[in-house]
């Protein structure tokens, strides 16, 4: 009833299935006068509808188009509030910093009595309040890569799109035709640059990019805090070889399961990857954490810190074990990451541990500087304060 008379037709160029399917069932409960205007067309046929001279080169047409500059033009035209994606984009990354990391002291730490001050004094609703604060920053950078036709299928989720200016970069091999796009970003820990890999639970078609990522950054710790499926909703694939001397090939690298530890919390796994080109091979070890419930957040989180402990005891384990790596010759390899909250958890007590006090909401305001949207639910925002007491 509310649909606009003056628009005579709505072309949806390049549907993926997944919106195909349920829009033409979805398609027969809209009005005929709706329906009608409605077109879903492929790329090629777009200039059967529109002018060439009025179309963008992607698109067949003759228009060169730089978006940054398009959506200042249409923005500038709008009444009310921009829509929040195209502010996304239009934002540039601030000066560099004087730190290599951004999560150094910073105002306004508080000791952990003065935390428990201000949980109490504020309540949940004043924490979820001050997470909507955070939430509403526009996130700083671009996102062009991540959002470019050919790298959409490589992000599960449409709304958490991976920041161009921290994004980790694959090498290209010749013979291949992937990318160098992997919806993964670097991310720093306390007073440790890159101290972490921020990525996605992989997806089928990304499992060998996430591989050669590891392989890459020479990556000798994974931690997953998600079960394959939560409240119903397929969060992340079976990626890597889940019984012992089991192997899984992912083109020239060969992952092998050489054992696997189960813990009260978690289980720890022992890779090997085997790089055929190279003739190399080394040892990653996984840790999935079990006690994650479908909906929400841990009620304790007890379990999660000692998971945490475990990490970062591994981490230092296998950082020594390098030799010259751990005499600090090379920085430390970073520690893949498939939950921002663990991030946030292991920024904040390691401040703790060193100086008596934390800042919560500076770390999670500064992790989305280099991942966009750490931090997705208010209850997760509000476990990192409940967790560290």
């Amino acid at each position: 009833g509310a649909f606009p008379a003056r628009l005579k037709k709505v072309l949806i160029v390049g549907a993926p299935i997944w919106f195909r399917v349920p829009y033409s069932i979805i398609s027969l409960l809209l009005k005929d006068k709706v329906r009608e205007r409605i077109q879903i067309l492929k790329t090629s046929e777009v200039t059967q509808h529109l002018p060439r001279e009025c179309l963008p080169e992607n698109l067949g047409g003759y228009v060169k188009i730089d978006l940054a500059t398009w959506n200042f033009q249409f923005l500038s035209q709008m009444n009310g509030h921009p829509d929040p994606f195209d502010e996304i984009i239009l934002f540039s990354l601030p000066p560099t910093l004087d730190w290599d990391s951004v999560h150094v002291p910073g105002p306004h730490a508080m000791t952990i009595q003065e935390l428990m001050d201000y949980v109490s004094t504020r309540q949940k609703r004043g924490i979820y309040e001050e997470y909507e604060d955070i939430r509403r920053e526009n996130p700083v950078g671009t996102f062009h890569c991540s959002m470019s036709p050919g790298n959409l299928e490589k992000n599960r989720y449409g709304d958490v799109p991976c920041l161009d200016q921290t994004r980790v970069k694959l090498t290209k091999r010749s013979g291949h035709a992937q990318t160098d796009y992997i919806n993964a970003s670097f991310m720093d820990g306390y007073k440790q640059k890159n101290a972490y890999i921020g990525t996605q639970g992989p997806l089928e078609n990304t499992y060998r990019d996430f591989w050669l990522m590891v392989w890459e950054q020479k990556v000798l710790v994974i931690v997953m805090t998600t079960r394959f499926e939560e409240g119903g909703r397929r969060k992340c694939g079976q990626y890597w070889p889940l019984e012992k001397d089991s192997r899984i090939r992912f083109g020239f690298l060969t992952v092998t399961n050489l054992g696997v530890e189960n813990m009260n919390h978690y289980k720890k796994t022992t890779l090997e990857i085997h790089n055929t080109e190279e003739r190399q091979k080394r040892h990653v070890t996984h840790f999935q954490f079990l006690s994650w419930p479908d909906y929400g957040v841990p009620s304790s989180a007890a379990s999660l810190i000692d998971f945490l402990r475990a990490v970062r005891n591994q981490q230092r384990l296998a950082v020594s074990s390098m030799g010259a790596r751990s005499k600090g010759q090379c920085p430390e390899p970073p520690i893949v990451v498939h939950c921002s909250t663990f991030c946030s958890l292991d920024i904040c007590l390691a401040q703790l541990e060193e100086l008596g006090t934390l800042n919560v909401f500076q770390t999670v305001s500064r992790m989305r500087t280099q991942r966009a949207f750490s931090i997705q639910t208010p209850e997760q925002y509000y476990f990192c304060y409940k967790a560290i007491l």
